[in-house]
């Protein structure tokens, strides 16, 4: 199958990582800004509540509604486009539930809404969010490795969508091309007895695995986004979730110690790749799904 956006796909992406990149300049959400100091201290995370209100006037949380609903009629893949670059810019938020939301819930396809919902037994931005959906009855916070996405755990577990998998796939794929960028322009600029780092073996097979697992996922990613197949969304999340974690790893493993620091996102890429890979009941319920496939 060969990929080819069209205009308008590529209007769109286009137009959301530019709403995206002003609001990250002008330290919206704050990467650094918001945590001048450690997981130990007293701030805490916020939606940017002039982002999602500029998301939904783009039509981010109303694509996939009919024009007669007042969005734009558009499908999986558009969407799939448009969490790539939320997910590329670690945009804080429970854009998925907000997004699977809109025409349900009032407000939530403009962005004047912010709905938090169950993901396997996850609740991501409980405390925050205008509309918390059925199910997150009994939520107790936890304590999450990620600063910008604040948890509640629920004693049971809800059923998993595929669509949020989809969508959460995308998020996964916009932050492991993020990684993937930033390990390469890290390795051209940061030099090492009078070369550039990338000139030594084992930075370019780093650099060059992380971009072999980000265009193998985006591959999967996109083809999922057409077929709508549970099967390709298993897979597809998999895939994701390896090119998300492991990307960030081995940009920080680039980076050195200057990855860790809160000058740096690349720590950040990495909590919130570990964050996501947990949606959905964690990689276990995709594993077994893809496997029933196969042995079929």
């Amino acid at each position: 199958m060969r990929f080819q956006l069209t205009g308008e796909q590529e209007a769109l992406r286009d137009a959301v990582r530019a709403t995206v990149r002003r609001r990250a300049a002008a330290g919206a959400w704050g990467l650094v800004a918001q945590f001048p100091a450690p997981l130990g201290g007293d701030a805490q995370p916020g939606i940017d509540r002039a982002l999602w209100r500029a998301l939904g006037e783009l039509g981010f949380f109303s694509l996939r509604l009919s024009e007669g609903d007042g969005g734009a009629g558009l499908g999986l893949p558009e969407a799939v486009l448009a969490f790539e670059e939320a997910g590329r810019a670690l945009v804080p938020g429970p854009l998925v539930a907000t997004h699977l939301a809109a025409g349900l819930v009032p407000g939530a396809d403009t962005g004047e809404v912010v709905v938090a919902a169950v993901d396997g037994r996850i609740v991501e931005w409980m405390d925050e969010a205008d509309v918390v959906l059925p199910g997150a009855e009994g939520a107790v916070p936890l304590r999450s490795v990620d600063p910008l996405t604040p948890l509640h755990r629920v004693p049971a577990p809800a059923p998993v969508d595929s669509v949020a998998v989809l969508l959460t796939a995308a998020e996964q794929l916009g932050t492991a091309t993020r990684a993937c960028e930033l390990a390469a322009q890290h390795a051209r600029t940061r030099e090492q007895f009078g070369q550039p780092i990338g000139a030594f073996q084992a930075v370019k097979h780093l650099c060059a695995e992380q971009l072999v697992r980000v265009e193998v996922a985006r591959v999967a990613v996109y083809a999922a986004a057409v077929t709508a197949d549970p099967a390709d969304i298993a897979a597809a999340r998999l895939l994701a979730d390896e090119a998300a974690v492991r990307g960030a790893r081995d940009c920080l493993q680039v980076h050195g110690g200057m990855g860790f620091t809160w000058e740096s996102e690349v720590h950040l890429l990495l909590k919130r790749a570990w964050v996501r890979a947990q949606r959905g009941g964690g990689r276990a319920g995709s594993e077994e799904l893809l496997a029933a496939e196969l042995t079929a």
